[in-house]
């Protein structure tokens, strides 16, 4: 395993290599993910134009991997061969079942990576994965397989949408979310949700001293012999085909358990004033219920219906498609989870398992594969935590970096550079023909018309006029506004003659009237300007796809990992 990393991490590059190299055994208290899979049209792509075509600018992750192919044989072997008997028998079952399609490459993949996932996490943690109907039956299965069926906890619905139109079945409205522990003695922290006020005006209309109460069962369903079947002060619950239920949920005897008979039980709810004694219809005192007053929340529950997905006009909202609401991210965290604890995220999309981590003081290990992924995480991180400290791994540092890159892969380098000035690749950074465009920048220099610039990367060691003649040309048959060259050599003289005499953009609209602002039509930046900061100069209102997170309080550093 390679050097252990310092809390907290952000990792470019395959999970499934990160977690091998780099995450130790038993090493995580909680799992968050929310892996993409192309069970709808945008359900894996990341980003898309803020006109909102996706053909040209959208970016899909696993562009390939979800495929069967060799990759998808050769995780099936691993599975075969981990020493995880459950497993092999598992995926070998499915593949009888499936055969080789889409969706048996994706359980694949899924499955070596749920291995190496059980294996770094710790004997008290817990992992959530997040899907949707089409795949989670299978995934539940792939996880009994791995993590044993008795240490399965719960399924969440997450209510993610209020209707769909679908005339011929019931309207998809929901996620999936599969609950695991690794072992019985996993960490869980009481959490409440916010009670809904007309549910509150209905429930608890009573009210006495001690707050708003509603009248709740004191006894339950068949009788029982015992304490629990016994009359208590008069009152036989066997006679109405019933036993004394105390409510379990006020946590009021949890350090008393089996040390207290249920009359006794009783008997300190009365001295508390928590029963209520109703007056029966000939005048005498009927059978007694439970006094449950207003708290300050409600337990939370399996269903989730009061947090809404992220809607356009969200403060939250990043311009991701598939991010998850930090209320999601918050609820997860906080019920599995302590300050200090270490969370991982292997599929971390827009980074939001990272920012609520960061925000309830955890540490954190966030993995994605996209590196406009990590750079818009980066930004999250840097405009929530002004002062936030953490490491990246597999992402250049520096100009010699950035020189490996280019010479070990020309596609990778591209959007890496692409990311480092926030434009979107060509057709997903696909390899082939891009006729001259490597990359977009949007941006809307009257705060309402998008516009965009076109954005060209050379990775080898000679550039030439020639280059900067072609990029004008491009920049005037897409009908863009600005031209952006990014070169890892030095420009030369010609070059920086050609791209002056292409002259300069000046936006339209009442901004830049009282502005005044023009910009170079056809700029260049070396990679060496980009790290030392430089950007494209272009009006930069809400340039980005991207908005800006806002400032989180708190945030305290972390401790290293010992991983």
């Amino acid at each position: 395993m390679a050097g252990a990393p310092n809390a907290n991490t952000l990792f470019y590059g395959d999970n499934l290599d990160i977690l091998r190299q780099h995450v130790a055994d038993e090493s995580v208290d909680l799992i968050y993910l929310d892996p993409p899979f192309n069970s709808n049209a945008t359900y894996n792509v990341l980003f898309k134009s803020p006109t909102g075509e996706q053909s040209a600018a959208q970016i899909e992750a696993f562009d390939d991997t979800w495929h069967w192919n060799f990759a998808a044989e050769r995780a099936f072997d691993e599975v075969v061969q981990s020493g995880n008997s459950n497993a092999a028998n598992m995926i070998i079952a499915m593949r009888s079942f499936l055969g080789e399609n889409d969706m048996m490459a994706y359980l694949a993949m899924m499955a070596v990576r749920l291995i190496e996932l059980h294996r770094v996490l710790k004997e008290t943690g817990s992992l959530y994965l997040h899907c949707d109907p089409t795949a989670s039956h299978y995934l539940k299965l792939l996880l009994d397989a791995v993590f044993a069926a008795e240490n399965f906890i719960s399924e969440i619905i997450w209510k993610r949408t209020s209707s769909q139109n679908n005339p011929r079945r019931w309207g998809p409205i929901h996620d999936v979310i599969l609950f695991y522990s690794k072992t019985k003695s996993f960490k869980w922290n009481r959490t409440l949700r916010a009670l809904d006020k007309n549910y509150v005006k209905a429930k608890y209309s009573n009210k006495d001293a001690g707050g708003s109460f509603q009248i709740d069962n004191l006894t339950a369903s068949g009788t029982r012999g015992g304490m629990s079947g016994a009359p208590w002060r008069g009152f036989d619950p066997t006679s109405i085909g019933r036993h004394w239920g105390v409510p379990a949920d006020t946590g009021m005897f949890a350090s008393e358990e089996g040390k207290l008979n249920t009359h006794a039980k009783l008997d300190i709810l009365d001295g508390l004033g928590l029963i209520a004694w109703p007056e029966g219809k000939d005048g005498t005192v009927g059978f007694p219920r439970f006094k449950r007053y207003l708290g300050v929340g409600q337990p939370i529950q399996d269903v989730i219906d009061d947090i809404p997905p992220i809607n356009s006009q969200a403060q939250e909202r990043l311009g991701y498609p598939t991010q998850k609401p930090l209320a999601l991210l918050e609820r997860i965290l906080a019920a599995s989870s302590n300050e200090g604890d270490v969370v991982l995220d292997p599929f971390c999309g827009c980074g939001t398992t990272v920012h609520v981590a960061q925000k309830l003081n955890r540490r954190w290990l966030g993995i994605d594969v996209t590196h406009l992924a990590i750079g818009l995480i980066q930004r999250r991180l840097t405009d929530a935590f002004p002062m936030v400290s953490y490491d990246v791994v597999g992402v250049p540092k520096d100009v010699g970096s950035a020189t490996a890159l280019a010479l070990a892969d020309k596609y990778e380098f591209q959007k890496w550079a692409l990311s480092m000035v926030e434009a979107q690749p060509f057709k997903g950074g696909r390899k082939g023909a891009d006729g001259g465009v490597d990359g977009y920048i949007y941006f809307k220099p009257d705060g309402k018309v998008t516009e965009k610039a076109i954005v060209s990367v050379k990775g080898g060691g000679h550039v030439s006029d020639t280059m900067i003649k072609d990029l004008i040309t491009t920049v005037d048959h897409e009908k863009a506004k600005i031209g952006v060259f990014i070169t890892l050599a030095a420009p030369t003289k010609p070059m920086i003659v050609r791209a002056a005499t292409a002259g300069f953009y000046k936006p339209d609209g009442e901004f830049s009237k009282l502005s005044g602002s023009t910009y170079p039509k056809i700029q260049i930046l070396t990679i060496a300007d980009l790290f030392e900061g430089k950007r494209p100069d272009m009006p930069w209102i809400d340039a980005s796809a991207f908005k800006k997170a806002k400032v989180e309080p708190g945030g305290k550093a972390q401790g290293a990992l010992d991983l």
